[in-house]
């Protein structure tokens, strides 16, 4: 997934400011306690930090953006 992409996705699922403010101060378990800023600075794959953001909000992100 690009990072574009990505960003996109989030920003549907939460609003263009949550999905910032989540991204900065989020600590996700499946991403070993890193934000999603962190995870992507390290080079986590963004595929792999979406689908913590599913796991962890199954009930805010629409089916269709799984």
């Amino acid at each position: 997934m690009r990072l574009t992409d990505f960003w996109a996705r989030l920003e549907q699922a939460f609003g263009a400011g949550y999905a910032r403010s989540l991204a900065a101060d989020h600590a996700f378990a499946d991403l070993g306690g890193r934000t999603i800023d962190e995870a992507i600075a390290q080079g986590m794959e963004t595929a792999t930090v979406w689908r913590a953001v599913v796991a962890a909000y199954p009930d805010r992100v629409p089916m269709r953006l799984h």
